[in-house]
């Protein structure tokens, strides 16, 4: 197996690689985990893989979750069907920037997303290495973040175009989850900034300390969480990858964000993602 590094930050492509052979192949699975953690996310080309392998490889990391707004492969429950055709409406939920299902109290470790098919040009993905991002914050504002939480919601991202009812339903399966701004690697040891766009406010912010008065609160903790949502969007921490069919994408949700570019006219976009169970950040 080759690997080669795309940007300085973040991303290496392999080549000479097989994903199903890594399946019960387990030299070759510590050598593609060694990659992940050290590049945050690998790409793979002409894997040409049955569901049922993508869905094995993956489990390689951890137990696979299925996503309560998106449908699941019925004989791969997991394997996540992002399906887009022409009649698709303008569904707008992957072109922000994003680390997915941090509505949940322990959001997924990673994923492997497979393009089935893909527009001939348009609908790349990016992802950006928000270890980096952290890394390069400022000391003052590294102090100030330090001890924060922000909630993360679903109701407010995904529930948003619900009606009310359902909407109310749907936060009551999924209560907004509270995580550290600034999480610890469970493996590498990172500091990694931990806010993106499932987060709605610090809660923990209003404080002595923060809030002389009132009127501080809004334009303060509102500003912070701006600013630190935005870090993701710097060119210099991002590796963007163009689709072919059977490419692969395997990236660390705990350490990355990532970007579904919306820039192709109607038709057919068909991607599988298998989501990786994780654990509480810290």
């Amino acid at each position: 197996m080759k690997i080669e590094k795309l940007t300085h930050a973040i991303g290496a492509q392999l080549s000479d690689v097989n994903l199903a052979e890594a399946v019960t192949n387990d030299d070759l699975f510590g050598a593609i985990r060694a990659a992940l953690l050290e590049h945050k996310v690998l790409f793979v080309r002409d894997q040409d893989i049955t569901r049922a392998d993508h869905s094995a490889f993956a489990r390689r990391f951890g137990e696979l979750e299925p996503h309560p707004m998106l449908a699941s492969d019925p004989e791969n429950l997991g394997l996540v069907q992002i399906y887009k055709d022409e009649t698709s409406p303008p569904d707008r939920y992957e072109n922000s920037w994003h680390c997915d299902a941090t509505w949940r109290d322990a959001p997924p470790m990673g994923a492997v997303l497979r393009c089935v098919a893909c527009p001939p040009v348009g609908g790349d993905t990016m992802w950006a290495n928000m270890a980096r991002a952290y890394a390069d914050l400022p000391d003052h504002i590294k102090e100030t973040i330090a001890p924060l939480k922000a909630r993360h919601s679903i109701e407010a991202t995904f529930g948003a175009k619900l009606p009310e009812d359902k909407r109310h339903a749907l936060k009551a399966q999924y209560p907004d989850a509270e995580h550290p701004v600034v999480r610890t690697h469970p493996e590498t040891g990172e500091k990694v900034l931990f806010v993106s766009g499932f987060a709605t406010h610090f809660s923990n912010f209003h404080t002595s300390e923060n809030v002389r008065y009132g009127q501080d609160f809004a334009p303060g903790g509102a500003n912070l969480l701006s600013y630190l949502i935005g870090r993701a969007a710097i060119p210099e921490y991002q590796v963007r990858w163009r689709w072919q069919p059977n490419s692969i994408a395997i990236w660390d949700n705990r350490c990355t964000q990532h970007y579904a570019v919306m820039d192709y006219p109607p038709c057919v976009r068909q991607m599988e993602r298998a989501g990786i169970i994780g654990d509480k950040p810290f």
